[in-house]
């Protein structure tokens, strides 16, 4: 089993659900199909030696709906207590956080995560799925690439699972105790 560390750049033909985001109807994108892209904000980012503060007020507004400073120190207390330390003081589970919340400043109506627990405390990682089900609950659409089902299975709607880039399973959540096998074997865990 291998992870992707870039999601959904090599579909070869495939059909890829999206969920509906804030209301709208979901639809289907087809490889080749055209995809706008927004900002790509990594854990390590380039803007370590800023304050949380000032890292938060950088990001561009390119969409409506961008979250506001005090929604997000709402959202993520762990931030706002640390608001004026430099990125390069934070916990890696803050830096998590915080390059989270750059893109929520930014509008984005759909969350892309690759792999946000690992290397992370336990406390972290159920701050971390706390912060997907409130946006969840705001309608947000989440994409996660995790290999923490047990995570996962707290935030997830659906599991796909993926063996060398291809698509070997897909189940509703619902499913998942029926699935505990084949994931322990295919896993590894």
């Amino acid at each position: 089993m291998q992870n992707s560390t870039s999601i959904g750049l090599d579909v070869h033909k495939a059909t890829i659900s999206v969920a509906a985001a804030q209301g709208e109807r979901g639809g289907e994108v087809r490889h080749g199909a055209p995809c706008r892209t927004g900002p790509i904000i990594s854990q390590a980012g380039d803007k370590a030696t800023l304050s949380v503060e000032e890292n938060l007020l950088l990001p561009p507004k390119v969409a409506e709906g961008g979250m506001s400073v005090a929604e997000i120190y709402e959202l993520f207390p762990n931030l706002s207590e640390r608001r004026n330390s430099q990125g390069t003081k934070l916990s890696g589970g803050e830096q998590q956080m915080l390059a989270m919340a750059r893109i929520l400043r930014t509008g984005a109506r759909c969350l892309l995560l690759d792999e946000p627990t690992e290397g992370l405390a336990p406390v972290i990682i159920n701050a971390i799925g706390d912060v997907l089900r409130k946006l969840k609950g705001r309608g947000m659409t989440v994409v996660l690439v995790e290999q923490n089902f047990r995570f996962a299975a707290k935030v997830a709607d659906r599991f796909y699972l993926m063996d060398h880039g291809r698509m070997a399973a897909e189940f509703p959540v619902s499913d998942l105790p029926a699935q505990m096998d084949m994931l322990h074997r295919e896993l590894g865990v």
